[in-house]
């Protein structure tokens, strides 16, 4: 598909891709992963995925690869592959009534819809660890709540627009939440070689109790490395 991104610099040595959705966001940031690995991107020091950008910091001549990025041709939304990191949910939010309304369905169908979806980081922010996941279809997608909360406990399991994520630490925050993981701990852990579990293009599932195939302990193998029409907009404090 034609990427109908825009590149612009971003000080001596960086890019900023601008693209017009999440989808070809994702996908972009998926094919510069590939790429990367198969040695056929120039040296990039890093690559930052946000809403609806791309930004590649450390390059060596970024008008040669302004060049050949205009040029690229992608998928129409990134790959279904690799590894998926599951985390076990009770469903059990204070929310999950007026989501359950919103969606117009029953309090323990929420858990059943939501649970039926595989997810993707899309990108992080906010907190360390907290990963915002694409994959709910426009149809369930909720606002955030009027009054955010001063306090959204660790581990709770929220939606707010096409986003799904769960807070790693206790922050104040106006997503609706729905349910509640076990060990957030999980989420960050600066003692492993990689301290964020879910970083942008992984996989994620949401078991609920009882679930077959309920998590096993996640390792370092599990975190691959990898709708929202922007408009310039970015998440912002009211969006968490």
């Amino acid at each position: 598909m034609s990427t109908g991104l825009v590149v612009r610099p971003a000080g001596r040595h960086a890019l900023l891709v601008e693209l017009p959705d999440a989808e070809r966001a994702g996908a972009f940031h998926a094919e510069l992963l590939r790429r990367r690995a198969d040695g056929t991107l120039p040296p990039v020091a890093e690559i930052v995925p946000g809403a609806c950008t791309v930004l590649l910091d450390g390059v060596s001549d970024p008008a040669a690869l302004t060049r050949r990025l205009t040029g690229w041709t992608l998928p129409a939304t990134a790959p279904a592959d690799g590894e998926v990191v599951t985390i076990p949910v009770a469903y059990d939010g204070p929310d999950l009534a007026d989501v359950a309304a919103l969606w117009g369905v029953a309090e323990d169908e929420v858990a059943a819809r939501h649970a039926s979806y595989t997810y993707r980081v899309a990108f992080c922010g906010f907190a360390p660890g907290f990963g915002y996941l694409t994959g709910l279809p426009p149809e369930l997608r909720v606002p955030r709540r009027d009054t955010p909360r001063t306090r959204v406990p660790a581990g709770a399991l929220a939606l707010a627009g096409p986003y799904t994520a769960v807070y790693p630490r206790a922050t104040p925050g106006g997503w609706q939440l729905i349910g509640t993981m076990a060990d957030p701990s999980r989420l960050w852990n600066t003692e492993r070689q990689q301290a964020a579990l879910l970083s942008p293009g992984t996989r994620v599932r949401f078991t609920p109790p009882g679930a077959r195939g309920t998590a096993r302990p996640a390792t370092d193998d599990d975190r691959t490395a990898a709708e929202r029409t922007c408009h310039g907009e970015q998440p912002d404090a009211n969006q968490r």
